[in-house]
């Protein structure tokens, strides 16, 4: 697999997948199949749930795993690795069996998200680029969600792309905003590769070029008269701004019989200028002309807007929702749960910590999301091994793993396993949506969440339950290795 750059990103990966590659050739392991888990720790922006993203990638990344004779002579060159580690990795393929959460889905923390069982080098070699894809998409789409629900079914647009942090940040940036609601991006490239609809209209620059605004104003217009969005705040807004666009709208759209147009501010009191603009072009007669604004907006900006009576038709949002500049990194990890004998035979591990919320939840699981029959809501989700079914015909009592003295009787319930096959024996089994489903579903999924969990101030705690035996086996690992039960 190759970026744009023409980078093996087989390569992309930590050092010392390579080393312990190598070393687990050495000892014989090469063979024992492993089993990693996903998941991550906390919320960003301390919300009440995140948006999985980034597994159409992650995919790719899988069928093309190669190493190149340049990638061999590289590591060769490091004087590290044995011969017979070299000749491995001249015929790598991934040969394991991958699941995960569909895109789009509300995921929370502790659950695994991704589940790869695989001989011990390559699920080892994953680590890095599926943590890059996880962490970085389900970022950005988690902060597009939460800008999106605060305009409160207004479009939001993604304006991010010259503060992005890289190309990638940019390009699949833009991919994960549209997943989780944005209407739209900047990012041309994104478009032509991912089909998330690109817009666009003018700078400042535009109107500076002209030697006035409004016969930069007339010239634009004439050039798309079908997508005439004027960019008002050059010089000033209501002044000269406002009253040229209307002057434009007159001389070259109603003659036309257009009716649909724009005007776009990026800069000043929004919500005062915003309902002037509206006041002087509804009274010119322009009452289907949309107000769109953009300048270093969030989630919280937005809102405060909406609340002051601004007359806002959609939002522009750049840097705070390409950077998540409000809390800019998602805590994915990927840590090995189990591994098999000779038998086959699935032996549980675990990782102990001082710290409790480092301690890993042992085994090969599975997860399970309940839904209430006569709601349609989401109420709790359910962890356990994956051998272990939920009849949900049955009432079920759950607890929270760490508050163990909170406890719930699930009745009226449907469960359902988030956990999908991927891959199989190394050969993909899944049919990847397109992004406009994975949008779409992403809108139903979070809709099915209580009002409680999706609040951005203190949201309620939604339910993340562990299976009464794989509870008992965690206590019994635990108290194995003298520590308390987490």
């Amino acid at each position: 697999m190759q970026n744009s750059s023409g980078i093996n990103l087989t390569m992309l990966c930590d050092f010392y997948e390579l080393t312990m590659g190598n070393g687990y050739l050495a000892e014989g392991m090469d063979s024992r199949i492993t089993y990693f888990d996903i998941f991550y720790r906390s919320i960003p922006d301390s919300g009440g749930y995140a948006i999985m993203a980034g597994l159409e990638q992650i995919v790719d990344y899988v069928r093309n795993l190669h190493f190149s004779q340049e990638d061999i002579n590289y590591l060769a060159g490091r004087k590290l690795f044995k011969p017979e580690f070299l000749d491995y990795l001249r015929s790598f393929r991934f040969t394991g069996d991958i699941w995960a959460v569909p895109e789009g889905t509300p995921i929370f923390p502790g659950e695994p998200v991704i589940t790869v069982r695989a001989p011990a080098i390559q699920a080892q070699l994953l680590e890095t680029y599926m943590l890059l894809e996880f962490n970085h998409q389900s970022l950005i789409a988690t902060k597009a969600n939460r800008i999106c629900r605060s305009a409160e079914g207004r479009t939001v647009l993604e304006f991010g792309s010259r503060r992005a942090q890289g190309i990638a940040g940019a390009v699949t940036g833009a991919r994960a905003a549209f997943i989780g609601g944005c209407g739209g991006t900047a990012c041309t490239v994104s478009d032509q590769l991912y089909g998330v609809p690109a817009a666009g209209t003018m700078a400042h620059s535009w109107v500076q070029m002209f030697d006035s605004e409004y016969e930069a104003f007339v010239s634009y217009c004439r050039t798309y008269p079908h997508n005439a969005v004027l960019l008002v705040d050059t010089f000033n807004t209501l002044r000269s701004g406002v009253p040229n666009a209307i002057r434009a709208f007159n001389e070259v759209l109603k003659p036309l019989g257009i009716t649909k147009c724009g005007i776009r501010l990026d800069s000043g009191d929004m919500a005062y200028l915003t309902q002037q603009a509206r006041k002087m072009l509804d009274e010119a007669g322009w009452t289907e002309c949309s107000i769109t604004v953009s300048n270093s907006l969030d989630e919280r900006l937005i809102a405060e807007l909406i609340r002051q009576g601004a007359k806002i038709d959609s939002f522009g949002v750049g840097e705070r929702l390409i950077t998540a500049k409000s809390d800019p990194v998602f805590g994915g990890v990927y840590k090995l749960c189990a591994v098999e004998d000779d038998s086959g035979n699935i032996i549980p591990k675990i990782k102990v910590s001082e710290n409790v919320g480092k301690i890993t939840n042992p085994g090969f699981k599975k997860v399970y999301r309940f839904f209430n029959r006569d709601t349609g809501m989401a109420e709790a989700d359910y962890i356990c091994l994956h051998n272990e079914t939920v009849d949900d015909t049955q009432p079920l009592e759950i607890c929270h793993p760490h508050d163990r003295w909170k406890r719930k009787t699930m009745k009226n319930f449907r469960a359902v396993e988030l956990l999908v096959p991927i891959f199989k024996n190394g050969e993909l089994v899944y049919e990847l949506p397109d992004l406009r489903d994975i949008r779409t579903s992403c809108a139903y999924n979070v809709s099915t969440l209580w009002p409680e969990v999706k609040r951005f101030d203190f949201p309620h705690q939604y339910y993340v339950d562990l299976s009464p035996q794989l509870m008992e086996l965690k206590d019994r690992m635990l108290a194995s290795y003298g520590h308390d039960r987490a």
